[in-house]
């Protein structure tokens, strides 16, 4: 009878431990980790264990920090749950989203408008304020204070037609926009405007050179009608600035740069205020103070716009007020507020002098260029980051769920 032969498993399980022998007796050579969880066989007593045994073996032979990266104790728990078809393994959670978007770039193509145009707010705001100035000193009988209105009118819109050219690229471009004339478009609005009061402004301004023209001839005609004629252009261009004043900030606002268009209540308000409170910056810079009586009616009126308008938009809006408080724009509205205060207290307190009510003036100007500055890139702070605009709609919808469930 012949001997017994070894199972096939018995050979292969002695094979393994006579390799795993040999390897860690050679130098340098260690015996391979056992990360998968399966014991080397030593012996043929070990071979021929009971299973239940074998398991205990395994389960006290598995290290006990990760086998790679990232890995952890349970993990192996859920490899063996996936590789079982998904049953008995532990639930993987999904991190939290993030507000990006696609290839990182923004969920809003962000304003293309550079500092020009920031600058063109302010120079539309000043030509509207100075209008209504010029307008004042012209109905008061102040002719100091008609004139500084009236000339800063005309540099001032001037200095807009160039950034607003300056950003469409050609000229054709504005009387192109004048073909039609649309009442819902800010733009189309805006350009009409401009084509109106520029004129008016520039004809006002040219009837001060009434006074240094010759009493005679062709010129001395000209010289006896410009007053007249500039009394009715400079009423003209006033009725026109308070439009010229606000329609940028319903320009702003039209737009879907998120800070900027749920401030639509605000920004007309608050570039009504800084136009008023430039143009007393010019007639309390340019006047003697016994003619500076409407510039300081109208410090302290554009102050109490502009400060009213700029306090909303930095509380009202919630997480839209955030880039108004942040950054650059926070330290530009910031310094705002602190300009206009400085102004409209010179204003009030140096009636008698000129160097008091200079210095008030310049803090004025100061302040309206620095406010149109930080509402501009508050805006653009706003369309850069894609929270201000996922956080908002996603609160509309569930009001809107909230509402519709409430209604049911």
């Amino acid at each position: 009878m012949s001997p017994q032969r070894p199972e096939v498993g018995d050979l292969f399980r002695r094979f393994r431990a006579r390799l795993a022998a040999e390897g860690a007796d050679r130098p340098g050579v260690s015996a391979r980790p056992e990360t998968d969880g399966a014991a080397v066989v030593a012996d043929d007593q070990h071979a021929t264990a009971p299973p239940q045994e074998i398991a205990t073996r395994h389960q006290t032979a598995r290290p006990q920090g990760p086998s790679v990266p990232g890995d952890t104790a349970d993990q192996p728990a859920r490899r063996r749950g996936r590789r079982r078809g998904g049953r008995g393994g532990e639930e993987v959670r999904v991190p939290e989203a993030e507000f990006t978007s696609y290839y990182g770039r923004p969920i809003l193509k962000g304003p293309v408008w550079k500092w020009d145009i920031a600058a063109y707010l302010f120079t539309g705001g000043l030509a509207a304020g100075s209008s209504l100035l010029a307008a004042g000193g012209q109905l008061t009988g102040r002719p100091a204070l008609r004139r500084a209105g009236r000339l800063t009118a005309l540099a001032a819109v001037s200095a807009s037609a160039v950034f607003l050219v300056k950003d469409l690229g050609r000229p054709a471009r504005f009387h192109h926009m004048l073909r039609v004339a649309k009442p819902t478009s800010p733009m189309s609005m805006g350009t009409w405007i401009l084509t109106a009061y520029g004129p008016a402004a520039g004809v006002a301004a040219i009837a001060e050179a009434a006074g240094v023209l010759p009493r005679h001839g062709l010129l001395g005609r000209a010289s006896r009608a410009l007053p007249s004629v500039g009394h009715t252009a400079g009423l003209l261009a006033a009725g026109t600035a308070p439009a010229l004043a606000t329609y940028t900030g319903v320009l702003l606002a039209d737009t879907a740069v998120p800070s900027w268009h749920e401030a639509y209540p605000e920004l007309p308000v608050i570039f009504a205020g800084s136009a008023l409170a430039s143009g007393a910056g010019v007639g309390l810079l340019a006047a003697p103070p016994a003619q500076t009586g409407p510039a300081r009616r109208m410090a302290v009126a554009g102050a109490a716009l502009e400060l009213y308008g700029a306090h909303r938009v930095e509380t009202r809006l919630g997480l839209l007020s955030e880039p108004y408080r942040l950054g650059r724009p926070g330290r530009l509205l910031r310094a705002g507020r602190l300009l206009t205060a400085v102004g409209v207290a010179g204003a009030l307190l140096g009636r008698r002098s000129r160097t008091v009510g200079a210095f008030s003036g310049a803090a004025l100007l100061a302040a309206s260029v620095v406010t149109r500055f930080g509402i501009f890139y508050g805006g653009v702070a706003s369309a850069r980051d894609p929270r201000y605009t996922v956080v908002p709609q996603r609160e509309r919808v569930e009001a809107r769920r909230g509402a519709g469930g409430t209604s049911t």
